[in-house]
C-alpha cells in the first residue's frame, strides 16, 4: 500500500487518546455504564464525534447497544469546506492508534455507480474528524472492520435523498449486514437551556423517520447540527430499507461534563433497529 493510500489519523491526541492502550482503556470505559441489552439488528445510528472527554459516553452507549457487523458505511459532515459535496474514497486504509481499517473498495464503488453525485475526493477527508473519531469504537467492537466514509457537504434534501435512496439499493444488493453511521453533533455554542430545547425539536423527527420535517426543522431554527445531512441520507436509506422508527439512546451536551452551561454542544445518540 502507497502513502497515498493509507491516510494517518488526524486528530489522534486530540479528540481522542494518540496512546493505543490508552485509547483502548477509554473506549472500554465509555462502552461499560450502557446496557447490556443489544438490539437484535440495527440498520443506522447516529453517533456525535465531538472529544471523546465530552461525548465519548454518548457515543458509548449508542455502540454498546448493537452488533458491530464487519463492515459499515461512515458519513460525516464536512466541517472544512474542502472538496466534493459528496465525498468519497474507495482505496487504501485509514489509520488509527488501533490500527489501519480497510476500505471496502466494492462497496465504494457500488455507491458511486448507482449515486452519480458521489465522487472520488481524498482531499474532503484528510483533516476531517467527524469520520476518524467513530472507528476506534468500532474497531473495539469489530476487529474484522471494513469500511466506506464519505464526506457530505451539501444541505440539499434532494441530493441527500438520492444519496440515501441509493445506499438502500446498494445495501440491498449485498449479502453481508451494513451499518450506516451518520456522525453529528447537534446544537452548538448556545446556552444549555436553548440547545436543549432546539435539539429536542431535531430529535422529535428524527425519531419519526420524517427527513422533510427534520431539514425544515435545522435550517428554519437555526438548529446547527452539523452532521443533518448525513442523518438525512442515513435515515432515507433507513426507511426504504423497511425500518419504521427511531430510538434515542442517550443524550447530554457539553455542560454535563464542563458545568459550563452557557455556551454548549448538544450531543444525542439514537439507533434505527430493523422492523
Amino acid at each position: 500500500m502507497t502513502a497515498t493510500q493509507l491516510r494517518h489519523a488526524a486528530v489522534a491526541g486530540r479528540f481522542y487518546p494518540g496512546d493505543a492502550e490508552v485509547l483502548r482503556q477509554d473506549v472500554r470505559t465509555y462502552l461499560a455504564p450502557a446496557k447490556k441489552q443489544k438490539y437484535s439488528r440495527v440498520l443506522g445510528c447516529i453517533a456525535p464525534h465531538a472529544g471523546y472527554m465530552y461525548s465519548g459516553h454518548v457515543a458509548g452507549a449508542v455502540f454498546a447497544a448493537l452488533e458491530v457487523p464487519e463492515l459499515c458505511l461512515v458519513l460525516c459532515p464536512n466541517h472544512t469546506g474542502i472538496g466534493r459535496p459528496l465525498a468519497i474514497v474507495s482505496e487504501g486504509a485509514w489509520e488509527t492508534p488501533l490500527g489501519e481499517v480497510p476500505i471496502d473498495s466494492t462497496l465504494a464503488g457500488a455507491l458511486k455507480q448507482r449515486c452519480p453525485l458521489v465522487e472520488e475526493d481524498s482531499s474532503a477527508h484528510r483533516t476531517e474528524h467527524a469520520a476518524e473519531v467513530e472507528l476506534p469504537f468500532l474497531q473495539f467492537l469489530q476487529p474484522n472492520l471494513r469500511f466506506v466514509p464519505i464526506a457530505v457537504g451539501t444541505s440539499q434534501l434532494e441530493a441527500l435523498e438520492q444519496l440515501g435512496n441509493a445506499i438502500a439499493e446498494v445495501i440491498r444488493g449485498q449479502n453481508s449486514k451494513i451499518l450506516i453511521v451518520a456522525s453529528s453533533d447537534m446544537n452548538h455554542y448556545e446556552s444549555d437551556a436553548i440547545t436543549r430545547v432546539k435539539d429536542h425539536s431535531a430529535i422529535e423527527p428524527i425519531l419519526r423517520l420524517d427527513t422533510r420535517a427534520l431539514h425544515q426543522v435545522v435550517t428554519q431554527q437555526n438548529v446547527s447540527m452539523c452532521g443533518f445531512g448525513p442523518a438525512i441520507a442515513m435515515l432515507t436509506a433507513t426507511k426504504k430499507l423497511g425500518a419504521t422508527c427511531a430510538e434515542l439512546v442517550k443524550y447530554a451536551t457539553s455542560g454535563d461534563i464542563s458545568n459550563d452551561r452557557d455556551l454548549v454542544v448538544g450531543y444525542a445518540g439514537i439507533i434505527v433497529p430493523a422492523s
